[in-house]
């Protein structure tokens, strides 16, 4: 009944806040029975923003949550008030899916039969195998995997079972995320750097999104979504470039120019073709700062015909990437491939902006390379509202201290998304890039994987690609032997785990967390414990000590910190000698927030463009690598080209197998997810329900009408949920929200509509990173 009663609280607004009741937020002064106390807490997850929280407390239950009540200090810029995902924590915090006790598989791995255990056993099997595994296969069969759903610099989060495996011998660790892999492996092959500050978009009178949703997707974690709606109030005008009209483009009112997905290299191409033609580059820039635009500035070594002009020209292949060849591929009429070509490199300033969208494909690190190209060619690189074609930055930052972890004894690491290769042909993984797995810090492993722990984590199954061919592989457990999870839901990666562990979420342990402002903050956040651990939760931190202390490790873990304020106090010394201004920990502790604001606009590049020798990017070359050596040692032109081309994918555009699976399904951030954090709270997924979009075209011709019940499938499975018909999508396109829970019915048809039911598992070449947007289906009325 309490509980009901928090979840109706929240309901109500945060201006009834009295003042009074925000001064009276001490978190050591317990409130008297029937009074309420805020007190400040955050947003944890992973969606870029760790809002600033506050929760209401009255006699032990949280009764609402409240944003960001301090001012702003005269700074222009926004409040970090949380949007529908943080509005919700009570929500999580009280859901009937908490993992409540410590359990154990009692059946065959993903048949969901476990039984209740107690915390000694738990541990106490956790260790005893740890112990045995170690002996048997050594500390390379052991992995943390990769996940995002806490974001705490400590002393809860990933940090202390990390620390734990290094002490304990170590553990093969992973590289790279299933975000932006691509997108962090070409950068130091094209520019080296990110591009201007998100608030330097006021300068702009032109901004070009290439897959990219910020309003939706970034609002919180720099602020992008804000500045873009304060340069529309200026006069900024917008044009967006994706197979998806989304919520930013309705919101900035901006151009839509729907293109087939995975053919952006091509548009781009013909773009600088354009520019190219018509006169109307930065012929000098290119000449001076820039390596492999044309033949003149070709590095030492590179073949004839291998520049970026050799390419759009036609003299490397014989192919002129004009208007005319790139039109069929990426569905834009040639006039529009023209206006728009004209118009990024007559307007100034002109700031062109690529999502992660794009890099999630195939050959996901292609665009990311090219896009830059276009900024400087246009004269817009390193120039106030303009920038390098990368990522807009956030433009400051705050040192802070996280939980330590000593130096993985280990030091070989996988692609973070090769890691069921790890388990099914380990020793066979090799350093190659090209025809190799991009293994690093050894040329082999000594062992399969052996031991997974899964910590606030939902790519066991849920995130990652190919969940059936996925869960199959994990069913036989001499391969994988231990799979650990601990987690504050019951996940569908929960239900092909050997034990699970309750963890505390939090608002029931204090912890340090820095935030991200909207271009010109940063912030360091004492999250309070607001209520005490439900059910039998426990702690990261205590979780750790536990099994350290049954591992004989225990002093050394510690190494003096007998308590959790110890460990706090050490974290937020660091940031005490970096800031005079910082206040004494008892200080931080009671005010909770720690603000930090810069002066604003940083335009990234500038010094370089000023003069690149004296100011050179942290590239190869020192220039905008347009041609790269490295790549080109490579010597992989069908995966990693030295220069940025468009490359037709696997299952893409162009794909023969569209004969069967005629429609191109992308998997597009949901607003009310943070990926598949918040995907069990009904509130949200009544005001937002998941759907595939599909083209109204499409629609008609298999006789489907919004709401209808539908069938998407391919040949690694078929998911079940309704249809939402709509011109808001290019026709040939569907998109299904990422994020919702998997949830097979009795014949395997995933009724909880999970894309990744239909996903590939098929790395990226370079990176060996996640081309998830990358699939073939059919959809069917049922």
């Amino acid at each position: 009944m309490k509980w009901g009663t928090a979840l109706a609280g929240t309901a109500a607004l945060a201006s009834t806040l009295s003042p009074t009741l925000v001064k009276s937020a001490a978190a050591d002064v317990p409130a008297a029975a029937g009074e309420s106390q805020l007190m400040t807490t955050a947003c944890y997850h992973n969606c870029g923003g760790r809002c600033i929280l506050y929760a209401e407390v009255q006699d032990g239950v949280v009764k609402r949550i409240v944003p960001d009540v301090q001012a702003e200090d005269g700074v222009d810029m926004p409040r970090a008030t949380p949007c529908v995902r943080g509005r919700t924590q009570i929500n999580r915090v009280y859901a009937a899916e908490r993992l409540k006790y410590p359990m154990k598989r009692v059946g065959e791995r993903g048949e969901n039969r476990f039984e209740r255990i107690t915390w000694e056993e738990a541990l106490d099997t956790i260790a005893n195998e740890m112990i045995r595994l170690k002996e048997a296969y050594g500390n390379e069969s052991f992995f943390f995997h990769y996940a995002s759903g806490t974001q705490w610099r400590g002393p809860d989060g990933r940090a202390p079972i990390r620390r734990l495996l290094s002490l304990f011998g170590g553990f093969t660790g992973y590289y790279g995320t299933y975000s932006s892999a691509c997108y962090s492996a070409a950068t130091p092959y094209i520019t080296g750097i990110g591009s201007n500050s998100v608030d330097d978009m006021l300068n702009s009178r032109l901004v070009v999104l290439f897959s990219d949703n910020p309003v939706v997707t970034r609002n919180g974690g720099d602020g992008s979504g804000y500045y873009c709606m304060k340069a529309k109030e200026n006069g900024t005008r917008f044009i967006s470039v994706d197979p998806v009209l989304n919520d930013s483009a309705v919101a900035l009112d901006a151009e839509w120019i729907p293109i087939n997905p995975g053919t952006d290299v091509a548009l781009i191409a013909a773009l600088a073709y354009v520019m190219v033609q018509e006169d109307i580059y930065d012929r000098d820039f290119m000449a001076t700062h820039s390596v492999g635009f044309d033949e003149s500035t070709l590095p030492e070594g590179a073949p004839p015909n291998s520049s970026w002009m050799a390419y759009i020209m036609g003299d490397a292949d014989g192919i002129a990437k004009t208007p005319e060849w790139a039109a069929p591929i990426t569905g834009i009429p040639v006039s529009r491939i023209v206006q728009l070509a004209r118009e990024i490199a007559l307007t100034k300033p002109c700031c062109l902006i690529q999502g992660l969208g794009w890099q999630r494909r195939a050959y996901g690190e292609q665009p990311v390379r090219a896009l830059p190209i276009l900024a400087a060619m246009s004269g817009n690189f390193g120039i106030p509202g303009g920038g390098t074609g990368m990522r807009s930055g956030n433009g400051t930052s705050i040192k802070s201290g996280g939980f330590p972890e000593p130096t993985n004894p280990i030091e070989a690491q996988i692609p973070v998304f090769l890691w069921p290769d790890f388990i099914t042909r380990g020793t066979e993984m090799t350093a190659l890039v090209k025809d190799g797995d991009g293994l690093r810090g050894a040329e082999s492993l000594s062992a399969n994987m052996k031991f997974m722990w899964n910590h606030g984590g939902n790519c066991i199954t849920n995130q990652h690609s190919d969940i059936n061919g996925t869960i199959e592989m994990l069913r036989d457990d001499s391969k994988l032997e231990l799979i650990v999870t601990s987690e504050v839901m019951m996940t569908p990666s929960c239900l092909v785990s050997d034990i699970l562990l309750p963890a505390a979420t939090g608002f029931e342990a204090d912890n340090l967390i820095t935030g991200l402002g909207a271009g010109r903050a940063n912030w360091l956040m004492y999250s309070h414990q607001v209520i005490e651990p439900l059910f039998e939760s426990r702690t990261d931190l205590w979780v750790a000590e536990q099994l350290a202390e049954r591992l004989g490790i225990l002093e050394q873990y510690q190494e003096g910190h007998a308590t959790r304020e110890d460990w706090m106090r050490e974290m937020v010394a660091v940031t005490q000698a970096e800031y005079p201004d910082f206040p004494t920990f008892e200080e931080f502790k009671e005010v909770g927030i720690y603000k930090r604001f810069t002066a604003g606009q940083v335009v990234a590049g500038a010094a370089f463009r000023e003069d690149p020798v004296a100011n050179p990017l942290p590239t190869e070359t020192g220039k905008i690598e347009i041609f790269s050596p490295y790549l080109y040692s490579l010597n992989y032109p069908e995966g990693m080209p030295a220069i940025p081309m468009y490359i037709p994918e696997w299952e893409g555009v162009s794909d023969p197998l569209r004969e069967r699976f005629p429609l191109l399904m992308t998997t597009n951030h949901a607003v009310h997810r943070s990926h598949s954090t918040f995907a069990n709270v009904e509130i949200l997924q009544e005001a937002h329900q998941h759907v595939v979009m599909i083209n109204t075209l499409d629609a008609a011709a298999r006789g489907i009408q919004s709401g209808d019940t539908v069938r998407v499938f391919n040949d690694r499975g078929t998911i079940e949920l309704k249809a939402r018909v709509t011109p808001r999508i290019r026709p040939g396109n569907v998109n299904v929200w990422q994020g919702t829970w998997h949830k097979p019915d009795a014949n395997g048809v995933d009724v909880g509509g999970c894309c990744n039911t239909l996903t590939k598992y098929h790395p990226t070449p370079f990176a060996k990173g996640n081309p998830q947007h990358t699939n073939l289906v059919q959809v069917e009325k049922v």
